[in-house]
């Protein structure tokens, strides 16, 4: 395993951490990958994240094969990180939250609006909500990478978010951005019919982000 590999396994491990210390994710019922030479790196099924060290980072090829430590297998959900990645070059990065807000959207089967001008680190006026089908499943897959069409996150129905980015960081923050806006989304519904941005606005702020979001520290 070069020092590379190593490097990225452990950021997997970080960005889990992380996820859950920040309240976005419970427990190991999220799950991340990164892109890794002509597959992918994805955390194992139901280790908690605490305890995992690099080598238990579980290496899948596109073609669905995986190499991992004796006794692990790659996440349920390695489905969809693998037909996500397939799918959209542009992807580097895969972040799955049980976040409460957004999932309770996802419950009630509604796209979230433009209630804010940051659904725009989206990519566009909606993050959709995709169809219901069981967990780690071929359908579940397909409807995700519909849902994510032109988009860098959407919801499932009945189970959580998915957020896609350039790196593990940009992930990361992209999902705590769709919970943000899951429950700003909700609050306003408790109030009434909430306004909702015009699509030209999103497209003009879309053009704006560019790179917007975090970055490194200039060495």
């Amino acid at each position: 395993m070069t020092d590379a590999e190593t490097a990225l396994r452990q950021a997997v491990i970080d960005t889990c951490l992380e996820m859950n210390a920040s309240g976005i994710n419970q427990g190991t019922s999220g799950n991340v990958s990164a892109r890794w030479q002509d597959g992918l790196l994805v955390t194992p099924s139901g280790i908690p994240y605490a305890e995992l060290e690099p080598e238990d980072i579980v290496f899948m090829r596109f073609g669905g094969d995986f190499k991992a430590k004796q006794g692990l297998k790659p996440s349920s959900e390695w489905r969809f990180h693998v037909d996500i990645m397939a799918d959209r070059p542009d992807v580097q990065a895969i972040v799955h939250t049980h976040s409460l807000y957004a999932t309770t959207i996802a419950i009630k089967g509604l796209d979230i609006p433009a209630v804010h001008y940051m659904i725009a680190a989206a990519g566009g006026p909606t993050i959709r909500c995709a169809p219901y089908a069981t967990f780690g499943t071929a359908e579940l897959s397909a409807h995700a990478v519909t849902a994510l069409a032109d988009r860098h996150a959407c919801i499932l129905r009945h189970h959580g978010v998915i957020a896609c980015g350039a790196n593990l960081k940009r992930a990361l923050w992209l999902a705590g951005e769709v919970e943000t806006l899951a429950k700003q989304f909700h609050l306003s519904l408790m109030l009434g019919d909430p306004c909702i941005l015009p699509d030209d606005e999103i497209a003009r702020v879309v053009a704006k982000f560019g790179t917007y979001g975090p970055k490194s520290k200039p060495e």
